[in-house]
């Protein structure tokens, strides 16, 4: 592709930005807790791409190698903060699965005890089982965000719950939890 083949940068980059954004925030928010921390996380991420955003539309996937970039700010910004940047045990809290609990301090061991276990997944599987189970987003949705296909995110669900299986046992994952 050369540089006449691209889209203009600014519109390009624009674009980018307002469909992606609050997604990136409420995923930043998963990690921080604080919906500032999200923001100033978001922001550093817009502008690093903003002043690379030639160098993004190069990339083989720009939505992949963005969603990188952010993960690493996001990253970042929680060591800064000397928060711990995974799924933080807290999250376990605020869920719909607490909030319809019959027996609420079984659902906190329950849920404590996946969110260690959804540290042990390797990034992409996280990132794709926060995006669907704790953010609500369908396949389609997930993909266009992280920069993968829809048959990607369903696959990568797949391993993953299977991989929380062997690490949980098999009555205990998130299927259950959407």
């Amino acid at each position: 592709m050369t540089a006449a083949d691209r889209p203009d940068p600014d519109l390009s980059f624009t674009a980018f930005h307002q469909m992606n954004r609050a997604s990136y925030v409420r995923y930043a928010e998963t990690y921080l807790r604080h919906r500032q921390d999200a923001e100033e996380a978001i922001d550093s991420t817009f502008e690093h791409l903003l002043r690379t955003w030639d160098e993004v539309l190069l990339t083989e996937n720009p939505a992949a190698y963005a969603w990188t970039i952010m993960r690493n700010k996001v990253t970042d910004h929680a060591r800064a903060r000397t928060r711990r940047p995974p799924l933080i045990d807290e999250a376990a809290f605020n869920t719909v699965a607490l909030r319809d609990a019959v027996d609420p301090i079984g659902q906190i061991t329950e849920s404590l005890a996946l969110f260690r276990a959804l540290r042990q997944l390797t990034d992409r599987q996280q990132d794709v089982m926060v995006m669907t189970y704790l953010q609500g987003l369908n396949a389609p949705e997930a993909a266009a965000v992280l920069g993968m296909s829809s048959a990607t995110v369903r696959s990568t669900i797949r391993h993953s719950l299977r991989r929380l299986r062997e690490i949980l046992g098999p009555d205990r994952t998130m299927e259950g939890q959407r």
